[in-house]
């Protein structure tokens, strides 16, 4: 496992962190669009106050790092690594805190197959030697949402739903897949969900702990985290290339199984 130290460096230098390829505007444009209510937005999610742009904005600045100013509107944009690092090692205590239970059950789900799935499937794996049950409700239940060319189904690898549209797995903030996924359960939730986008929002507004990623331009899950809906949000850029990844889920797999050794 790279120190501390090191995997800030690694961050940084592969923009999971640090000056980030999400631009400032489209992060300004997506605050604004939750905060004027937007529903793609929310991510699944509902809150119990009001949210100016103002406000989202200062919010992603201490939960993210992106710049505080409001009148920096174009160009660099910013994740802190450190903020991620700390989230992360928030995430490995959570993660080890419900394996420690006898036979927990686990819900894995994302939205960026291209991305992120890099962390959701060595974690699944770590999951399942450690005697959970990993959750697969839903599997081929076929929806059609807004704008789909046709319908798209949910369809799970090694215990991690995604969106399949014919054969190819799929980017999607949606959050309909899991509140299916969640109904099949009976009012059973998972004792963790582990998530982003969508998936991670509608966990989170049904009640399930749920801990997920979002990238610096996804506030919902930031807001959710402050209203204690979601339990850790990790910032980090969600679609960079997958290897890049290999540093941020061996922290993961390391501090969990280390926690569970204890």
């Amino acid at each position: 496992m790279l120190s501390r130290d090191e995997l800030r460096e690694h961050l940084v230098q592969s923009r999971i962190a640090g000056d980030v390829a999400t631009p400032r505007e489209n992060n300004l444009d997506h605050y604004s669009s939750l905060a004027n209510g937007d529903p793609y937005y929310m991510l699944g999610l509902t809150f119990d106050q009001p949210w100016s742009y103002r406000d989202i904005l200062a919010l992603m600045a201490k939960s993210a790092g992106v710049v505080s100013d409001p009148s920096h509107r174009w160009g660099q944009d910013t994740i802190d690594p450190d903020l991620t690092i700390d989230a992360v090692d928030a995430m490995a205590e959570r993660v080890a805190a419900v394996l420690s239970r006898p036979g927990p059950s686990v819900l894995f789900a994302t939205g960026h197959p291209t991305g992120l799935l890099a962390i959701h499937l060595p974690l699944a794996r770590l999951c399942a030697e450690r005697g959970a049950r990993l959750l697969t409700p839903g599997e081929g239940w076929t929806y059609s949402g807004s704008g789909f060319a046709r319908p798209r189904q949910i369809r799970y690898l090694q215990g991690v739903a995604m969106l399949d549209d014919k054969g190819g797995f799929v980017h999607t903030h949606d959050a309909e897949p899991m509140r299916h996924m969640l109904s099949e359960l009976d009012g059973e939730l998972p004792d963790l969900v582990i998530a982003d986008h969508g998936w991670a929002g509608a966990a989170g507004e049904a009640g399930a702990s749920t801990v997920g990623f979002a990238d610096s331009n996804d506030p919902g899950l930031f807001v959710g985290e402050a209203e204690g809906k979601i339990d850790v949000v990790v910032p980090l850029d969600d679609n960079v290339l997958p290897r890049y990844y290999a540093p941020v889920t061996e922290r993961l797999v390391t501090l969990v199984s280390r926690a569970l050794h204890v």
